[in-house]
């Protein structure tokens, strides 16, 4: 209704525009080098009228010239990109469908379409990666890290390259790369911990590590990587504190202890350790100094005073006695563990050498020797994630590289197989 009383007012307007033009008295006349024209007034205002449309008409198709190259490119633009996105969409679906030629051929026709963008070298990479065109994935990958808002996304790329063919150095130097791209990526603190971990840099992965890591090993592992005898003994006595039960810890904390000339306080923490985790190596560590054979006898018994009752303790009590020529405490001892269910060939084989020391029954010393060769395996440090065998304790598995999983257990006691929260994938 609005827009029909708009019509009507205009019109009615323009008529009376018309009819006042019309009634106006007079003529126009116009002279022009002898030339003179003359017409009534409401012809001429007729004619300027037309003129007027006519210039306005031309000055519009003028413009429209003028602007018609950037329509034009607009249009082309227009239609590019239409046609980009359905290369595209045609391209990631080949990809998911794991169809390499055609996948590439897409992304290369999106690529030339939509131009060098994120999506574009993505989709190029991604696609010459499948077709297996390394070369052209990686070009591809470096053309994103050269744009600051596509840098992250280039790195991730060319890092997971990097670790797909084993070149850890460079895959670490890609990952600090996307650090500064993108500082605080939860799956790249992932990454950067594990390429730590195979390139052996333990402070690194211990500066990375969660709640849920194993910081024990990590320390143990950083105090004897580094020269600083300073930082060592600070890295071995986080360690130690993060796990008291683990002997490497205990020995690397306390091996800078005595080198610094604390010994009471590397004694006390030989002890501590001793007393949650019994180890032959503690015991070593603690007897070192010592070399009259009853000395060493007293120092062990001061070693286990608090857990006497213990069978590795009662093991190193025996031995000890036996070396100084006390037979009848080693039996003691011997008997002592093996009533607390000891079946291992160590056992057998120290019953064995008391028997000969006593040299009262030879069958003793051949009956233990063959149950020696039935026995249960000796402990040994054993990896809980993949059950392997080391022979010696390190960081992380040798066989899986599983961070802090190596324990000294014997075969027997094995726990299943469990990947700590930080193995590498």
């Amino acid at each position: 209704m609005r827009r029909i009383l708009r019509v009507l007012i205009v019109a009615a307007l323009v008529l009376a525009a018309a009819w006042y033009v019309a009634g106006l008295p007079g003529t126009v006349t116009v002279r022009l080098d002898g030339l003179t024209i003359a017409a009534p007034t409401a012809l001429a205002a007729l004619a300027a009228a037309i003129l007027f449309v006519l210039l306005h008409f031309a000055l519009r198709g003028l413009t429209f010239l003028l602007r018609l190259p950037r329509h034009l490119r607009r249009w082309r633009d227009a239609r590019h990109r239409r046609l980009g996105d359905q290369a595209a969409t045609r391209a990631m679906v080949a990809l998911a469908a794991g169809d390499a030629d055609e996948a590439r051929h897409h992304a290369n026709r999106a690529r030339r379409l939509l131009g060098d963008n994120a999506h574009s070298l993505l989709l190029t990479a991604q696609a010459a990666r499948l077709a297996g065109r390394h070369d052209e994935s990686e070009a591809a990958l470096r053309a994103l890290t050269a744009r600051p808002e596509t840098a992250f996304i280039g790195f991730r790329g060319l890092l997971r390259r990097a670790t797909e063919a084993g070149a850890w150095e460079e895959a670490a130097a890609l990952a600090q790369h996307a650090e500064a791209a993108h500082p605080g990526a939860t799956w790249l603190r992932g990454e950067r911990t594990r390429l730590a971990l195979r390139g052996a840099r333990w402070e690194d992965a211990l500066a990375l590590a969660d709640a849920e890591a194993p910081k024990a090993a990590l320390g143990v592992g950083a105090a004897e990587a580094t020269t600083d005898p300073a930082r060592a003994r600070q890295l071995a006595r986080r360690a130690w504190r993060e796990d008291p039960a683990l002997a490497p810890a205990a020995l690397a904390f306390a091996t800078r202890l005595r080198a610094a000339g604390r010994e009471r306080r590397a004694q006390a923490v030989i002890r501590r350790s001793w007393t949650l985790a019994p180890h032959p190596d503690l015991a070593a560590f603690a007897l070192a100094p010592l070399t009259d054979k009853l000395a060493r006898l007293q120092a062990a018994q001061t070693l286990v005073a608090d857990r006497p009752d213990q069978a590795e303790a009662h093991l190193l009590l025996a031995r000890l006695a036996l070396e100084a020529s006390l037979t009848g405490e080693a039996r003691r001892q011997a008997e002592a563990a093996r009533e607390q269910g000891i079946n291992q060939p160590r056992l057998w084989l120290l019953l064995a050498r008391i028997a000969e020391a006593e040299g009262a029954n030879p069958d003793d010393a051949r009956e233990a020797l063959r149950r020696a060769a039935t026995a249960d395996p000796d402990p040994a440090w054993h990896c809980t994630a993949c059950q392997a065998r080391a022979e010696r304790w390190t960081p992380a598995c040798p066989v899986c590289d599983a961070p802090g999983t190596l324990r000294w257990l014997s075969a027997a006691t094995i726990p299943p197989a469990s990947a700590g929260p930080l193995a590498p994938s």
